[in-house]
């Protein structure tokens, strides 16, 4: 399916078209999240227990079409049902980090219902496509009912296309098996003190994603931890608000920390990314930079991401999250690279390794450093993993980066107060630095050390002088 961004772009425009000559479109998303019924922990998550140190839930959802036309709603056969995933996150320390994957529930059976708003029913009951403005609830029991769920690997979510019948159709497992999973550490509440999250939930159909209308299937719901389930030393969920329609979880995060800047970036003939950046002053001298990448719905996928000005970074970081019952990606973290720039890759190409560790669909990926330059508008770049003939292979979207320079001076060697000027305070600053082994004092390749070349470039920066 490596030539999704032809067939999206094909249909895309003779659905355009047909709209123009008053054809209708489909438009499923989600309109709720919902829960397992009653239980001690209240109307959160189901918990199905635990496997090790890790637990398993799963969680309802309500779809609504709030297209113009019927949605496609077929039990068996290709790209004729829509495909629903979950997923769990956790917001803390000005960042938001994914704990928690399903795998995909192939839909079946759409109820006329009204969540949204007035329905106009194509059936009085079971039926094999959804009717405009009508809902259609899956159970979080139904949702994590494993033999109804499939890997994600086989799905193209720019497409809405997969095989029939889908791998592992009709297999069980223990009580995680394909499953939300969830490690303990990541919810246990003595281990996470002030921290929130978010579970979400997001449609895929091949109809709604013919039409361009689907950018807008994903929404989320918050969550609080408690109270523990003592026989299985694991933790009820609990819904708190109701469900935000619309918005991917990642805007949670802004939602929680206004400061947090949001961008989406199209990738053409494919899908969408939502890269969230935020900067916080370490009080030290220092600042420190956290990114999210969360990929929606691009087959491509990301394998890279990169931002300037690298000069003086430290504590860089990278998280993923696990796939799991037996989807056949490598999960070797991404490494960074210091150079001009700090960046991070998965080491290989698509060719090589089209199993590689990379941002797919319905997962959120975060990049971290602390940098001794104060924030500026730049720009980042992702690099796409599959290629796609005459697409370009990287994308760029505007974030806050390093300032180039000192801490806010005219060039390497300002380092110190008052910023503008060149004096004995930035020689004593960078000495102190150099000595101490503080890359503050890192201001020449090869980053990452302090040698000769951090001295001989002070010293061409000082006798420079300020522009």
């Amino acid at each position: 399916m490596r030539n999704s961004w032809l067939i999206k772009s094909i249909a895309t425009a003779t659905l355009a078209l047909g709209a123009s000559m008053g054809m209708g479109q489909a438009d499923v998303i989600c309109g709720s999240l919902t829960g397992g019924g009653f239980q001690p922990g209240g109307n959160g998550p189901l918990l199905h227990g635990r496997t090790g140190d890790l637990i398993g839930y799963s969680i309802g959802t309500t779809s609504c079409n709030v297209g113009t036309t019927n949605l496609s709603w077929v039990a068996s056969g290709i790209d004729r049902h829509p495909l629903i995933i979950n997923n769990i996150f956790r917001i803390d320390d000005n960042a938001i980090e994914q704990i928690g994957v399903s795998w995909v529930k192939h839909g079946f059976c759409a109820l006329q219902q009204t969540l949204c708003g007035s329905c106009n029913a194509v059936c009085g009951g079971c039926c094999s496509s959804l009717g405009p403005g009508c809902s259609d609830p899956y159970t979080a029991s139904l949702n994590g009912s494993q033999t109804g769920l499939g890997p994600r690997n086989e799905i193209n979510s720019a497409t809405g296309q997969y095989p029939w019948p889908f791998a592992t159709s009709g297999q069980s497992g223990n009580n995680i098996f394909k499953r939300i999973q969830v490690h303990v550490d990541d919810v246990n509440p003595a281990l996470n003190a002030g921290a929130l999250y978010v579970t979400e939930g997001q449609y895929v159909a091949k109809d709604d994603a013919d039409a361009g209308n689907d950018d807008n299937n994903a929404s989320y719901r918050m969550i609080t931890v408690g109270p523990e389930d003592a026989f299985t030393n694991t933790w009820f969920l609990n819904f708190d608000g109701g469900t935000v329609r619309e918005l991917p979880a990642i805007f949670a995060w802004q939602t929680a920390n206004p400061s947090v800047d949001l961008v989406a970036v199209d990738v053409p003939g494919d899908g969408r990314f939502w890269v969230g950046s935020n900067v916080t002053d370490n009080g030290d001298g220092t600042w420190h930079y956290e990114y999210a990448i969360h990929n929606l719905n691009s087959d491509r996928n990301a394998s890279s991401f990169s931002v300037p000005n690298s000069s003086g970074v430290t504590n860089q970081g990278f998280r993923d999250v696990v796939y799991h019952s037996g989807e056949p990606f490598d999960m070797t973290d991404w490494q960074p690279v210091i150079g001009e720039n700090i960046e991070w890759d998965n080491g290989t190409t698509f060719g090589t390794n089209p199993n590689a560790n990379a941002i797919r669909w319905g997962t959120l990926y975060n990049f971290r450093f602390d940098s001794p330059n104060p924030p500026e508008d730049g720009t980042a770049t992702i690099g796409l993993f599959a290629p796609a003939a005459g697409q370009p292979d990287t994308v760029s979207v505007a974030v806050s980066v390093p300032s180039e320079g000192g801490i806010g001076g005219c060039n390497e060697a300002d380092l110190a107060e008052p910023f503008g000027v060149l004096d004995l305070g930035d020689v004593q600053a960078f000495i102190a630095a150099f000595t101490g082994g503080d890359l503050a004092a890192d201001i020449a390749a090869p980053f990452g050390v302090l040698d000769l070349a951090d001295v001989q470039t002070f010293i061409s920066a000082f006798t420079g002088g300020c522009p």
